[in-house]
């Protein structure tokens, strides 16, 4: 060999051992108990953020550096700062320390500072794979929103471009969609409470009547765009909920918060949590009632939740929990546009009531075999029901001529009632098992991820509709009618099952680039087994003729699902993410059978299928800036809506094929981290901003092709300025949302006086501003806000069914104030 070639060969070996990345990897535990400490920053002294431990308290990252100085930092345990030489690095073991010494608030308060309102979830936590993704976590603890009534608008404020419905000023039910979809009850997207489904059925009627209460909340993990690989088909992604964990530092710990507000409001939020030896366990009671902003809108609510866990060893643990809730409320009604204008807060139902008896369980066994290979298995299920009973209209198709009915219109001279009230039941009893599997390997000298999992669920659902009483209260049950026989009748059983087998890998192409090709196998049987009558009346509501009819049908699909999802990391502050997946969702029980005053089904109603395509730059600098910013497109075809057809019915059927496309982006700016400045001082300044637009691209109803898609407003804005001194912060949150349409038709307004004014046209531009407070002395903790400062009246929503027909009007102007201890 010559001395040329010797002297290349030993440029390239010092060339790239030079470059050579080294891997940092370690555990960081409890001094107390040497428990795996999880979400625990690991920071550059010099560059910043480097990673983040996971559940089993472990971290990993990659680096050029010869030394490092890295600090270990977590809210709640006192800081560690360590100096390494990466070259001869193993395994770290770091062990943190109670957070015993006495700090003054303000250094509690500035602790707290350093972190933003809103994160993105890592590439891997748990047995879970979000990279590539688009994934925002909302940290509720350091939220400013009124989380006493579970204040959406507020609470999901950083979230880019949701729609959400705001009839509710108790926060009883979760109404959110983007993108297009629906925001009734979030039936678009899956939600979950740790893991675990909560909602009504998966597949055959995925609304979420149960929303857990906002006071006993960690996280709200809100992923998009590929979320259907792992946790369903859905087009809307995934939306789990984190309760708060177990404290890990004392055996019992008490928080108790009581809330006074407007309109009769008050709410009780009690809580119960602590560690001792192997075991852990979280509770709470929250309490709810109130009179509602509107007459005959009265509510009461319950929900219990408990934690058990017992960890066998420092890799095996289980746990249990259970959560229960009950509660009822009267319904106002929904309004025609001309009683809108007339007065926004009136009411023209006094006999509407609906119930909600939610219990969900769960089980779940976790085992972490090594430190790079995860196990969970989880066993969740479902007993509950729903039932609503009210006056949506006349039911009598020759009957009362006058629009709209009010209630004062069907009394008798004593001011008895001589018209049944409508009733709907619905009782859901499934259960259902998901296991999955996740490991670490080499793959030519790179680290990959493997994800296997596999999801069974049984459904055994029944839904029955029928004549209710005719009184005011709110009795549920099923009666004889009082005026010749009653048309909306109908008994469903609705059998369902559901074998799901998903899987992920992320391939590290360099340390900087990273992709994740996925699939989903589905099989889906969805049954409807029952009955339903046709009823026909002359013009004095005499019956002239009655058909009951059998309607069992067997829905049986077996499809794939696929996707990919790429991120490239240039630096620790840049981001770059791409995913592109495919989406479905199933006809649901209300789509195949379900009388209602208002609109028909379509016997021919099929599934809906696309994909959701999504591309951002996110990333953070230093503790000053957070961004994520995005375009994305949804192709959406045989989308499910209401079109009027050729007899002018309205009719809930495939619309037709539509193209959604928009940017969605947040910038969070903490303004004084950006110089040297008091911690005693907060200012901060976070901007969401999103832009959609749509159109139907085909259909087979006339005047369809080329109107917009409903349920989408093209500008949604959101700002909030944060300030603060010491320990007293405040919020101010402004929310514009341009108008946006209801049906497929686009239609600005229906005719006054006619049957279905009120319940199809646009809902117009509205703005909202939000002002929050709140100040800590030692244990105690005061919050104090006023929503909607302005007193704007506006809805954001257009009622089909319950709780209208009509329009459903937002909250005027209210306050509220909550007292906090800690024990």
């Amino acid at each position: 060999m010559r001395l040329k070639d010797f002297k290349i060969i030993a440029a390239l070996i010092f060339s790239v051992s030079f470059f050579a990345q080294n891997n940092i990897s370690g555990t960081v535990t409890f001094s107390k108990d040497n428990r795996p400490i999880n979400n625990v920053k690991v920071y550059d002294k010099a560059s910043g953020l480097l990673a983040t431990t996971d559940d089993s308290g472990y971290f990993q990252f990659q680096t050029s550096k010869k030394t490092l100085t890295l600090i270990f930092f977590s809210l709640e345990y006192e800081a560690e700062e360590i100096s390494i030489q990466t070259n001869t690095t193993s395994e770290l073991k770091i062990v943190l320390k109670d957070l015993t010494q006495n700090l003054s608030e303000v250094e509690i308060t500035a602790r707290k500072q350093r972190l933003f309102e809103l994160k993105r979830l890592k590439d891997v936590e748990g047995t879970a794979i979000y990279a590539g993704k688009k994934t925002e976590v909302i940290l509720v603890e350091q939220s400013m929103a009124n989380l006493a009534s579970n204040n959406a608008r507020q609470i999901y404020s950083q979230v880019a471009g949701l729609n959400i419905y705001q009839n509710d000023d108790a926060g009883l039910q979760l109404n959110i969609g983007g993108r297009g979809l629906d925001p009734n009850r979030t039936a678009n997207f899956n939600t979950r409470q740790n893991g675990y489904d909560i909602s009504a059925d998966v597949l055959g009627y995925p609304e979420s009547y149960y929303t857990p209460a906002a006071e006993g909340l960690e996280e709200i993990q809100v992923i998009r765009g590929a979320a259907s690989l792992q946790y369903g088909t859905q087009f809307g992604g995934l939306i789990n909920f984190k309760m708060k964990s177990p404290n890990p530092n004392k055996p019992l710990e008490i928080i108790t918060r009581n809330t006074l507000g407007s309109f009769g409001l008050y709410t009780n939020f009690t809580s119960l949590s602590g560690t001792k030896n192997k075991w852990s366990y979280y509770t709470y009671f929250n309490y709810k009632r109130g009179d509602g902003f509107r007459p005959n809108s009265e509510f009461e609510s319950k929900n219990v939740f408990a934690h058990l866990g017992y960890q066998f060893t420092k890799n095996t643990s289980l746990r249990a929990e259970v959560t229960y809730l009950r509660y009822l409320a009267q319904q106002a009604g929904g309004l025609t546009d001309t009683m809108f204008n007339e007065d926004p807060l009136q009411s023209n139902r006094e006999r509407n009531w609906f119930e909600v008896d939610w219990l969900l369980y769960n089980l779940k066994f976790a085992h972490k075999f090594s430190e790079k290979t995860n196990f969970t298995f989880n066993f969740f299920g479902l007993d509950a029901s729903r039932k609503a009973i009210g006056f949506r209209g006349d039911p009598f198709p020759s009957g009362l001529n006058k629009n709209p009915i009010k209630d004062e219109d069907i009394t008798n001279l004593d001011g008895t009632y001589f018209y049944n009230r409508d009733i709907l039941i619905g009782e859901f009893k499934n259960w259902g098992i998901e296991a999955r599997f996740l490991t670490k390997y080499n793959l030519l000298g790179k680290e990959s991820v493997f994800l296997i999992g596999s999801k069974y669920y049984n459904a055994n659902n029944s839904g029955e509709q029928g004549a209710g009483s005719v009184g005011i209260d709110p009795d549920f049950s099923i009666v004889e009618t009082v005026t010749g026989d009653y048309p909306n009748v109908s008994n469903f059983k609705y059998p369902n099952r559901n074998l799901a087998v998903f899987g992920e890998n992320i391939f590290k192409v360099s340390y900087k680039l990273s992709i994740t090709p996925g699939f989903r196998f589905e099989q889906i049987r969805t049954e409807s087994q029952g009955d339903y009558f046709t009823k026909a009346y002359d013009n004095a509501n005499n019956l002239i003729a009655s058909a009951e009819n059998e309607d069992n049908r067997v829905f049986d699909r077996n499809f794939l699902l696929l996707g990919v999802g790429a991120s490239y990391k240039p630096s620790h502050y840049v981001e770059l993410y791409a995913n592109v997946s495919q989406n479905y969702r199933s006809v649901t029980f209300s789509d195949i059978r379900s009388v209602s005053p208002t609109f028909i089904i379509d016997p021919d109603i099929t599934d809906e299928e696309g994909f959701t395509l999504d591309i951002g730059l996110r990333g953070k600098y230093k503790k000053a800036i957070s961004y994520d910013i995005g375009v994305f497109n949804v192709n959406y075809n045989g989308r499910i809506g209401n079109i009027l057809d050729d007899r002018a019915n309205w009719v809930r059927t495939n619309v037709g094929d539509a193209f959604i496309y928009g940017i969605e982006s947040f910038v969070d700016w903490n303004i004084l981290d950006l110089f040297q400045h008091d911690p005693k001082y907060r200012l901060g300044l976070a901007v969401n901003f999103a832009y959609i637009d749509s159109e139907y691209t085909s259909s087979k109803q006339n005047g369809v092709k080329g109107n917009q898609v409903e349920f989408i407003p093209n500008v949604n804005l959101k700002t909030i300025l944060r300030f603060g001194y010491k320990n007293f912060l405040g919020s101010v949150q402004y929310s514009f949302l341009s108008k946006q349409y209801t049906d497929s038709s686009n239609a600005e307004i229906d005719a006054p006086g006619s049957i279905r004014e009120g319940v199809i046209g646009e809902i117009p531009e509205y703005d909202i501003l939000d002002v929050s407070l709140s100040y800590t002395f030692r244990k105690i903790k005061l919050e104090t806000g006023i929503n909607n400062v302005l007193d704007n009246s506006y809805f954001t929503r257009r009622a089909t069914g319950y709780p209208g027909p009509g329009i459903i009007p937002s909250a005027p102007r209210n306050f509220y104030t909550t007292l906090q201890l800690k024990f």
